[in-house]
């Protein structure tokens, strides 16, 4: 899975239902949170939202209110009031009810985890304590996968990037706790500061596992040296967009080559697997494993092992625990408070007995209904972009032939899976969170290897149902709407049509775009990584995308840090291309047709307003810091003053002439697709 246009927890959106009146008496425009003092030419975004901006406080558990927000949460309640009935009821052994009412309720049983303080990790830390090498300690996080507790090692089974119908063994980079690379080597005092403060965590989880102070506090140093030096072999998130730069996929004996201070033969044989090849996403991270594995003290690399033990298992132990995992992680959310258990149960339900819960969610609140309005909005989409593709006055014909296949090729996955999967294997009970977690990861790691060298299954999800998200993967050419985000206000079948296609239609040209933009043009139909286009309509491709590259990085995110215009490129292209197409697709409608006004707004007035109420987001300032270095989206602001601004319907819907701040001339708008 690569295309995500929201990232769980801390980057959501949500069309949030309007309020100025339609013909049926409904409410879709909220004109109470729009600034009317703004002119749209000047900050459309403001005109749109900046009357909520300023009243709007975030919750103290939450690191961001606005739309996708408040839907995540109220489908939380959704789904707590569901886990709450199906822990009292009475369901035979073996049921997805059973199943998930025994989890919750071990989950929500605090008295019995407190009683087991950090009792469940004793073992593990014991085997780590015992190790006198670091090929032992290889061989014992090798172990580790099969119980959730790999470590230094990247391991994943995903379809092969140049054979798209097969799954290989990947190996990427791992081994930082930080956000990124670059936390490691900054020299501001906010990052120095969080650096510290990853020491003083880890000094903290070993003093709650009985080491003395002092042997704590070296401990601690041990892994910040350690991560540090991990981090320099790391790859930036501008570089981790390469997808050729990123695939290299080698032997067994080439990989022993290139790191051969691990014993890779006997680290495969303990995690059960014999693989004929595998893809080293990143080789220059296992190089220097190697070298620092040989090269650094035994006592350091058991420490930062230590901690990644007791730092994975901190949610399941104790609220000691949990609390310190808190502190740490709110330098980068901004949360003044923890959230309350229920939340992180019902995240951990959905995160871990994912189909279990899918089945029971899209049961009781995804109706057939949605679903086939879903099915006829992407089909106009699919029209749509065909009839944009076959316009483009800078592409051939030969590579337009190419994307009209790779279009017509895209597979639509709406509400839910076609077929669940099965967790016979797993016997939960309402008396064990801890050793639940250890039967669900054993499973989930049993399923992967399975997939090893075998067919890829394209009917399989990435994203659990409830997620207000959605996804584009390059592997299997294919746009994913979980039924968590096909709800009011994001997706509501009987509003208008100018909401519906301004609001869920962007999203869908959004995902239908990414197999399009500057990494999904390098995959074709298939999902194969293979380059299908002219070099003279790739060199004009990148003409255009470059200029979007330096629009995007003359906004300001937040304090002086300026957006990363190259980070951020496959999602503004398909920010751009997702409302162009909604747009086309829109002025199919009768209603895009016509001109009748609903509460006093054209059909296109609806149709942008829609779209930039979608981004309604206020987020805390450490998020956002965190974000500009690592998201490869664009802050809420400029997903939509940095979209319409390129769209010529834009500016006759609100009149807009070059007397307005933000106007640009058609020569300086840029659009690709």
């Amino acid at each position: 899975m690569r295309k995500i246009f929201i990232l769980a927890g801390l980057i959501s959106v949500v069309l949030i239902g309007c309020k100025l009146m339609d013909k049926n008496n409904k409410k879709y425009i909220e004109t109470a949170g729009m600034d009317l003092t703004e002119k749209p030419g000047n900050d459309f975004f403001e005109y749109a939202n900046g009357a909520w901006m300023k009243r709007t406080r975030i919750p103290a558990d939450q690191s961001g209110t606005g739309t996708a927000f408040i839907l995540i949460e109220e489908n939380k309640k959704k789904i707590n009031n569901l886990l709450i009935d199906l822990a009292s009821g009475n369901y035979a052994a073996g049921t997805i009810e059973q199943k998930a009412g025994d989890f919750y309720a071990s989950g929500m049983d605090t008295d019995a985890i407190e009683k087991k303080g950090w009792d469940p990790i004793r073992p593990g830390l014991a085997k780590i304590d015992s190790i006198q090498d670091y090929k032992s300690l290889l061989k014992l996080v090798a172990a580790g996968f099969a119980s959730g507790d790999g470590d230094l090692l990247g391991f994943d089974v995903h379809a092969d990037a140049k054979n798209s119908s097969r799954n290989i063994a990947i190996l990427y980079q791992t081994g930082l706790t930080l956000p990124d690379k670059d936390y490691y080597s900054r020299s501001d005092s906010m990052t120095v500061e969080q650096r510290h403060k990853l020491q003083q965590y880890a000094t903290t989880l070993f003093r709650f596992t009985e080491s003395d102070s002092v042997t704590a506090a070296k401990k601690a140093a041990d892994v910040l040296q350690l991560e540090t030096a991990v981090a320099a072999s790391h790859r930036t998130p501008v570089e981790l967009r390469d997808p050729k730069m990123n695939y290299n996929k080698m032997s067994v004996p080439d990989l022993e080559k290139l790191s051969p201070e691990i014993p890779w033969m006997e680290i495969f044989q303990v995690m059960g697997i014999h693989p004929d090849s595998i893809d080293v996403e990143q080789p220059g991270y296992y190089k220097a494993l190697g070298s620092l594995l040989a090269s650094q003290p035994i006592a350091a690399w058991k420490a930062k092992v230590e901690f990644d033990f007791i730092a994975g298992k901190a949610e399941r132990l104790s609220s000691q625990f949990q609390k310190a995992a808190f502190e740490f992680g709110k330098i980068f959310s901004g949360l003044k408070v923890q959230p309350p258990r229920w939340k992180s149960i019902v995240q951990a339900t959905d995160d871990n007995l994912q189909d279990v819960l899918g089945q029971l969610f899209a049961e009781k609140y995804f109706p057939e209904d949605a679903k086939q309005r879903m099915d006829g909005l992407v089909d106009n989409l699919i029209t749509a972009f065909s009839a944009r593709i076959g316009k483009l006055d800078w592409m051939s014909d030969t590579t337009k032939q190419k994307a009209h296949e790779k279009l017509a090729a895209v597979i639509k996955k709406i509400g839910y899976p076609s077929k669940w999967k099965s967790f016979a294997d797993v016997d939960i009970t309402p008396t064990d969170y801890f050793g639940n977690l250890e039967k669900l990861d054993h499973h989930f790691y049993e399923e992967q290897i399975r997939k090893m060298g075998k067919a890829v299954d394209r009917t399989e999800w990435e994203m659990t149902v409830p997620t207000v998200n959605a996804y584009y993967a390059d592997a299997n050419n294919e746009i994913v709407f979980p039924a968590g985000i096909l709800q009011p206000p994001f997706f509501d079948r009987d509003a208008d049509d100018a909401v519906v296609y301004g609001g869920i239609g962007a999203i869908i040209g959004h995902e239908m775009t990414h197999g399009f933009d500057d990494q999904g043009r390098q995959y074709d139909a298939n999902g194969n990584l293979r380059d299908w286009w002219t070099k003279t309509d790739e060199e004009k491709f990148n003409a255009r995308a470059a200029r979007i590259v330096r629009q995007y990085s003359q906004y300001v995110a937040v304090d002086t840090l300026h957006v990363n215009g190259q980070l951020t490129l496959g999602e503004n292209i398909a920010d751009l291309g997702g409302l162009s197409i909604a747009y086309d697709a829109f002025k199919m409608t009768e209603q895009g047709k016509g001109s009748e006004k609903i509460a006093g707004l054209t059909p296109d007035q609806r149709f942008f307003l829609a779209f930039a109420q979608l981004w309604r987001m206020k987020r805390r300032p450490e998020t956002m810091r965190m974000l500009v270095n690592i998201d490869p989206h664009s802050p809420d602001r400029f997903r939509v003053n940095g979209v319409v601004f390129d769209q010529a319907p834009f500016y006759g819907a609100f009149d807009i002439t070059d007397k307005y701040k933000m106007y640009r001339s058609p020569a300086d708008r840029v659009l690709i697709w």
